[in-house]
This record gives structure tokens, sequence and C-alpha cells, in this order.
């Protein structure tokens, strides 16, 4: 026996705990919405909104009214006086003025509250938004607080039960999903009969309407129903808040749902009325629910692709996930997708096919799902049935073989040809007899089948066996067979030509298929290998550029925000150039991280399509395409340009967070050399200091003025501390000049013992001390240098010597010619370098462990700049038998000039 914790039981769900708590903080973001919600015109859905809002307005709340209608009636009128009302927008459309909400002048004025009337009212043409739902969404991404008015008729899973209860086709609809964001919902309720007395009494119609609308839309029985959805959809939104508030509470109760549905969408037009239901029927289980569609080998028109794309952004809308799978068993394909996604239930079309045609398919969908869906349930639906004639029939068949009647013509003249062709050939070629005609006649339904198509193939199989039976088999010109081999060799040339036909074109086609799903997958292929292999990001995005160039025929524009701010000009790789009203549309996408544009519901007047190039933390740009064919992406190419759009963001993101990465490193490398410089030149700078007052504050002493020893003594403590400050000033402007670039060579015609000889006596005072051998022939040719910077460098490696070997030890300098270039050595007999350091001791503001305190660190880093603007080389190596050697490396392949006469005199 097993029993249960009740800690366990009472334990809330944190999958589901977290989505609350995501869906508060998502809400704490924006704008707080209050729908006005009622069954139908004139329950008084805008005036209980006025009342409210005067209510709010009293409170001190900033409230202005941004779109309210109020049809005439006084009443409701009345309750406008005293609000803000903010003017509308004009537009102009076809010669005549339409007036819709000013969305920006909503934005700027920036108000607590904003009254908006008529939720799922659609637009005018010039708009931002096609719908002004998509204006409530914007204002509540602002942060400002709306209030909106709908009836029960305008949500999307509704709208066909609402056909079938009035009889009357819902214009303008809006997604369920919406009904989610609402923080608030009030109910404004009435009933049949009291509606019906404000109709016959004027209040919601002009009077010479109302007899209409008593006797159609509003019929009590109409009424009654439009009442109970809408509070039946007012009970299942407050019972998910009650969840929610159970989840936030940690209230213990069965909310956990398990329960995940898919629907089977295809291009037809009854797979609307399918995701509709699934999605009414995922609400109320609050399940998650997925659009499943299976991509066959059978080719489909591009009108058929496009009813496939508006049937799953119809899904996409509202709110469910759109999942794709390949193959021509679609029954064994939707169940795969189920278990892949741990799919609880099905939902299916009722078959509209006769059970003939079902067997010639090889068995209904709907069978074939139930048979083999094992725990997975199977819910089939019944759409709106419609009146299929002959020549609808006639119509479909032509459009699931994908054929035109041209091709069905170039069928029949083929293979008459063929029959000619053989006809002829029968009649003068004596030993070919009619079995032969069978073999090229299949032939040619073969070829038929491979070049032109199935359903073709299929009529020429049947043409061409009529034919075969006509003209080839005895007797002839008559449709009757005397033997009975001819007889079997009829009915078998016919089936295995329908056979073969069929199978040929289903191979073609699978190959037609194969070849489009390989070039998709070989384009994102070159993308994702050639962004990640491209040295920056210009390549990277040229890269972009020349793909979804040549994957949709198109101009492309790319916008970055590479400081979270989106540029004004499109990057140099990009092939569209964008106006301002195009900027404006694609600083919409970026702002809103939705698409935007042509072919989309926001802003359709666009001439591009626009995308935002998203990751998991931010939109990171925008990507612009302008088709050539003015016609939207079909389903696989949109597919296609969100996997494109992906990568290409991810790959963006990538690189600016290298650039960023590298920048914060050159910064904590800035603050540090300029953490050293500070420590180092604040040592420097006090210990020459710190002698010259001393000095000085001893001379001002009157005693110490007439002892002439300490006198000298101290003015020559005064002058090297003076030459210590000048040689660190001296290195600090030497180093700024090699870093900004501005360092200046004047070169000259030198005589390298000269400038050693001038390097050696400015460092007498510590040379005179140490055995000091100078090995460079008089012969050496003049060689082109700066004589000062030169100068400095030697002195630099002297100074470096006299500062880290002891004192006494010997110095060395060489210099000698070799295949072109100067070779000067600087050597001592010190302790020498650490084989690691040897490359170290060049850089900035390094000094070597261990060293007594004093000095830079630059010396040898301005030694090495100093021989690299003269193209030369500098390098440190230790020498075999003790201490350290450097080598400066100059080009010395230019001759003097010549020596004149005139030098001499």
């Amino acid at each position: 026996m097993t029993s249960t914790n009740p800690m366990d039981i009472q334990r809330p769900d944190p999958d589901a705990l977290l989505a609350v708590i995501n869906k508060q903080a998502a809400r704490a973001q924006r704008g707080k919405l209050k729908i006005f919600f009622g069954m139908s015109a004139g329950v008084g859905k805008t005036y209980a909104m006025l009342q409210a809002a005067r209510k709010r307005a009293d409170e001190g709340v900033d409230v202005v009214v941004g779109y309210v209608e109020t049809h005439g009636r006084q009443e409701t009128a009345a309750l406008l006086a005293g609000l803000k009302i903010l003017p509308r927008q004009s537009l102009d459309y076809r010669g005549v003025t339409l007036e819709e909400m000013d969305l920006d002048a909503i934005l700027t004025r920036r108000p607590q509250l904003v009254l908006v009337d008529e939720f799922a009212h659609t637009n005018a043409p010039g708009s931002r938004h096609r719908k002004r739902f998509q204006d409530v969404l914007e204002i509540l991404d602002a942060g400002i607080d709306v209030y909106t008015t709908i009836n029960v008729q305008h949500f999307a899973s509704r709208a066909d039960a609402v056909r079938q209860i009035t009889g009357i086709t819902i214009g303008e609809t809006i997604p369920d999903s919406l009904l989610d964001l609402a923080d608030e919902i009030e109910l404004i309720d009435l009933s049949p009969d009291a509606l019906r007395k404000r109709l016959v009494e004027g209040k919601i119609y002009t009077p010479e309407r109302v007899d209409v609308a008593a006797n159609n839309f509003f019929r009590i029985g109409n009424l009654t129903a439009l009442r109970e959805m809408a509070l039946r959809l007012t009970a299942e939104h407050v019972d998910h808040q009650l969840q929610d508030y159970m989840q936030a509470k940690r209230i213990a109760g069965p909310w956990k749902s398990s329960e995940r549905l898919m629907v089977a969408v295809g291009p037809s037009p009854y797979s609307e009325q399918l995701i509709r239901w699934t999605r009414r029927m995922a609400y109320n289980l609050e399940a998650p629910w997925f659009a499943a569609t299976v991509e066959t080998t059978k080719p489909l028109s591009a009108e058929v692709q496009r009813l496939l794309a508006r049937n799953l952004a119809l899904a996409r809308g509202l709110g469910g996930e759109v999942i794709t799978a390949a193959g021509d068993q679609v029954n064994t394909a939707l169940l795969q997708l189920a278990q892949q996604h741990n799919v609880t239930q099905i939902v299916i079309g009722k078959p509209r096919h006769t059970p003939l045609q079902a067997l010639l398919r090889g068995g209904s969908l709907v069978d074939n799902l139930i048979r083999n869906s094992g725990d997975i349930d199977i819910y089939v639906v019944t759409g709106e049935q419609g009146k299929v004639t002959p020549a609808t029939r006639a119509e479909q068949w032509r459009d699931e073989s994908h054929s035109t009647w041209k091709a069905y013509g170039q069928a029949l003249i083929i293979i008459a040809v063929a029959t000619a062709l053989n006809w002829i050939v029968v009649q003068n070629v004596p030993w070919i007899e009619y079995q032969a005609v069978g073999l090229t006649e299949l032939l040619t339904v073969l070829l038929i089948a491979v070049y032109i198509g199935r359903g073709p193939a299929v009529l020429a199989a049947t043409v061409s066996a009529v034919s075969f039976n006509f003209f080839f088999i005895e007797p002839h010109y008559t449709f009757a067979i005397k033997q009975f081999r001819d007889i079997i060799l009829i009915c078998l040339y016919f089936v295995i030509a329908i056979f073969t036909g069929n199978l040929t074109a289903r191979i073609r086609q699978q190959e037609k298929l194969a070849q489009r799903n390989s070039q998709r997958i070989m384009s994102l292929y070159r993308l994702a290998r050639e962004t990640a292999t491209a040295e920056n990001l210009d390549a990277v995005l040229s890269t972009a550029v020349t793909q979804l160039q040549q994957s949709f025929d198109a101009e492309i524009a790319i916008f970055l925000a590479p400081v979270g701010r989106l540029a004004r000009e499109p990057h140099v790789t990009s092939t569209l150039a964008v106006n301002e009203k195009e900027f404006s549309v694609a600083m919409w996408t970026f702002e809103h991280g939705r698409p935007a544009g042509r072919f989309t519901d926001t802003l359709p007047g666009a001439n591009a399509h626009f995308v935002p190039l998203r990751t998991p933390n931010r939109v990171v740009g925008v990507i612009g395409l302008h088709m050539h064919k003015d016609q939207q992406l079909l389903f696989d190419q949109q597919i296609q340009l969100e996997t494109f759009v992906n990568q290409i963001a991810l790959v963006v993101e990538r690189r600016m967070l290298n650039e960023a990465a590298r920048q914060s490193a050159l910064l904590q490398e800035s603050e540090r050399l300029y953490t050293t410089l500070l420590n180092s030149i604040s040592h420097e700078l006090r210990t020459p200091i710190a002698t010259i007052t001393g000095a000085v504050g001893i001379l001002c002493n009157p005693a110490t003025t007439t002892d002439e020893t300490a006198r000298s003594a101290l003015l020559e403590d005064v002058s090297d501390a003076a030459q210590r400050l000048n040689h660190l000033v001296e290195n600090l402007l030497d180093m700024s000049r090699l870093d900004a670039g501005r360092l200046q060579l004047k070169r000259d015609w030198c005589v390298i013992g000269d400038v050693v000889g001038v390097a050696v006596q400015r460092l007498h005072a510590c040379l005179d001390q140490r055995s000091l051998t100078i090995a460079i022939s008089p012969e050496l040719p003049l060689v082109q240098m700066d004589f000062v910077l030169m100068e400095q460098v030697l002195v630099n490696l002297l100074h470096n010597i006299c500062n880290y070997t002891p004192q006494g030890s010997p110095v060395e300098i060489g210099a000698k010619m070799e295949n072109g270039w100067l070779w000067i050595t600087v050597a001592d007999r010190g302790p020498g370098i650490p084989p690691e350091l040897l490359e170290r001791i060049f850089d900035k503001f390094y000094r070597m462990p261990g060293t007594a305190t004093g000095g830079t660190g630059l010396g040898l880093s301005i030694c090495r700049g100093l021989i690299l603007a003269h193209d030369g080389e500098l390098f440190a190596q230790n020498r075999p038998d003790g201490g350290a050697i450097f080598t400066i490396k100059l080009p010395a392949t230019t001759a003097p000039p010549p020596v004149k006469e005139a030098d001499f005199e």
C-alpha cells in the first residue's frame, strides 16, 4: 500500500507559479487595460466607460479621450463634457477624409488614462496599424492605462458561432489572446427584452434601421445566445484570474493541467474554423496548443500556399505555436509531431471526400489517425457545408494535381504524336509488332510524368491505352479484342502505365521537394559558415545581405543599434535606400520588437518589410526587405526568413559582445597603465623634488654659503636632480608623441661614431667608473637617421645598464654593416635577463621584479618605438658567458650622396 504525503499535495507547481510571477512582472511594466464587455451594441458599454472615466478624473487622474463614438446618443455625449478630448487624425483615402485616433498625439501627451472606444475597429488605410487593438497595445507598452469597449461577437474564436446563430458574418475580429492581457473586465449586462426595448425607443439605431435590426440580429433567440456567450467568456476569464491568484498565494487546488492540443492545419478555408475551435478549447482547458502542418511532395500553387500561410498566421495570432513536418503519409507525420510535443488531443476536420475517394487514397485520414493514435484523443470537428458543383469538383481536382489545362493539352499532343509515329513505323517496318508499340507508349507516359506532372500522366496513360487498342491490336480501328492474350495485354498495359506514371511523378515531386529543402539547408549552412568565419562585423553583414538577396530576390537594408539606439543610416553593405518614412517604420520595429511594414498589419503602406534582429536578451537591429515581386512571402519562405534573421541576430550580438569585451579590456589596460604611470611618476617626481627642496633650503642658510665645498656639493645635487626631472619629462613627451603618431623624424646622413660619442659623453658620470669598449670601424658609410632621436635611444640603453648592472662592470658598444643593414650592439656583463622577460621588458611601465625602486619603466619602450619609427628593429638577448646584449637593426640600403669639393671649402 502506498501513502500520499499531504505536503506533496499542497506544494504548488513551481512551473505554474513561475508563469504567474512572470505574467505579473510583465503586467507591472505596462499600462493597465480595462475592457467594458457586452453581448451586443446598445447594452451601454461606452456609457459605463465614460462614467468610470469621470469618476477617475474626479479623483485627480489625468484622463483624456483618445476616441469615443457616441452614435448620436445624447446621454452618452453629455458624459463627454468636461473631459479632455484629443483631436482626431485626418486621413485622405481616395478623395474621402477619414478620421481616426491620433496615436502619436496620445504618446506625446502621455496621460495616465486614455479612453479608446471600439477595440476591434479596423483603421483607415494610411494609419500606422491596421487594427485599433494594435494601437492600444502600443499605448499600454508606453505605460499608459486604457479603457476600451468590445462585444462578444468580435472575438475571433466566437466569430463562427455568432455566424451560425445570427447568420451574420462578423468582419472585424480580434485575437482571443488580448482578453488575457486585460487586468479587469466589466460585463455590461442587459436582458434581451430590455435591449429590444432600447432598440424600439431609438437609443441604439436610427428609426429607419430599427425594424430591420429587430427582425434580424436583435431577435430574442440571438440575443439570448449572445448573452450566454458573453457570460461564459467572462466567467472563463474570472476563473483564470482566480487560478492565478491561487498560484501566487500558494493555495492548494487542482489547477495543474497536462493537456496539450494540436490542430491539423492545411491549405483549406475550413482550417480557419478548426483553429478557432482549438483556441476556445485550449483556453477552457488552460492548455498550450499547436498548429501542425505537413509538407507533402504534392506541389501547391502560389494561391494555395498563401491560404496556408494565412491559416498559420491566424494560429499564431490566436496564441498557438506552429510546428511542421514533411512526408507523404500525413497521418504518420501528425502522430510523430504529437509524440514529439507530448500532445494529448488532436483536432482534425471532418473528411469531405466519399468512401470511394478515401479508398483510392489509401484510407481516410481520420480513420488512420484513430486507428494508430494510441493514448492520444482525436477530435473530429465539423465545418460549414458548402454546395459542391461538378465544375467545383473539376476545379478542386485540377488544383490538387497542380497541372494547368495547358499541361493536359501538351500531354494529349505528345501521345498523339507518339501514336502517329508508331503507326507510321508499324506500317512501313513489317518485323516490328504491336507489342513494341506498347513499350514506346509506356515510355512516353513515363516521360510525361517526369516533365509535366501526375495528372497529365494519368490522362496520357488512359488515352494511350485506348489508342493502343484502337490502332495496333487486331482488329484494327475498332475497340473489339479477339484474342484473350490481347485483353490481358491491354489491361496490364493500362495498370502498368497508371502505376508507373504515378510512381514516376511522385519520385519526381520528391526529388523537387528534396532539392528545395537542400537549397534551403545549403543557404542556411552557407550563411552560418560564412558568418562564423568572417573576420569582422562588416564581413558578417555583407554575407547576410548576399544570402538574403539570393534567397528572397529582394533589396536589403540592415540597421544596427550598437549603443542601444537604432542608427539612422543603414549599414554600408545594404542595397536598399531608406527614406525618412521607411526609417520610421524601422524605428517602430526596433522599439516594439515586432515585424512591420509591407505585408503586415502595422504600417502596411510601407514599401519594405521590416523584421527585428531579436536575440534572447535584446533587439540588436532591424532588417528591411523590398521584394522585387510584389507578393507576400509563402509559408516556407517566412520560416526560412525567420531562421535567417535569428541566425544573423545571434552573430551580430556575438560580434557586438566581442567588441564590447575588447573595449572593456582596453579600458582595463588603460586604467592599469594610468595607475602604474601615476605611481611611477609620483615616486620619480618626489625624489628629485625632495633633493632640490632640501638643497635649496640648506643653501639659504648663511652658514652654508661660507663653506665652498658643501656649497658645491649641494649645487651638484640640484643639478643631478634637475637632469633626472628633465630625463623623466623627455621620456613622457617621447612616449606621448609615439602613442599619438605625431613623431616627426628629421632624417640626415650621420656618422654612427658621432652618435655613439655624444651619447657616451652625456652619461660620462656613470661610464667613467666602468670599462667602456667601443668597436666601430671608421670605414662605416653614412646612414640616414634622426641624430637626436638615435642619440636618445643609446642614452636610454646605457642608462639602463648603469641602473641594473653592478658598478665597475664593463660596457661594450659595437657597430657593423651587413647585407644592407646597420647593426648596433650595446652589451654588459650584468646578471642578464630572465628568458621569459626578454620581450616583456619593452612593455610600457614594466620593471623587472626585484629591481630597486626608481624609474618609470618607459625607457626601453621608448627605444623600441623610436627604432620602429626608423623602420628598424630592437631586441634583447642574453650573452652565453653572462650579461645582456641589446641589438639595433637599421636599414642602410640607400647609398649616401657623393661628396662635393665645395663641402670642404
